[in-house]
């Protein structure tokens, strides 16, 4: 479990991607690098990382799902993920 304060991070990090999403594609179409820059460090979308939506975990993350491997297994046993069946994982 990720603490409360890296959680709040990364949604921080996120607003701030989506605020600066639009003005960072423009002036980068338009190479204005140095103006690019002077942006906030967090906007960039590259400084996010995939965390598990159900306890923040940031490894074995699935891109699919949303979750880490751990939650996946556990959702799966528990039959809460359709069409996956356990065979020997």
């Amino acid at each position: 479990m990720a603490k409360e304060s890296i959680k709040a991070r990364q949604v921080k990090r996120e607003k701030l991607v989506a605020r600066y999403a639009v003005k960072r594609a423009a002036l980068k179409a338009a190479g204005d690098f140095d103006a690019i820059q002077k942006l906030p460090r967090n906007s960039s979308p590259v400084r996010l990382k995939n965390r598990c939506k159900l306890t923040g975990r940031p490894k074995g993350y699935m891109r699919d799902f949303g979750i880490c491997r751990n939650q996946f297994r556990e959702m799966a046993l528990m039959g809460k993920i359709p069409g996956v069946t356990k065979a020997s994982w």
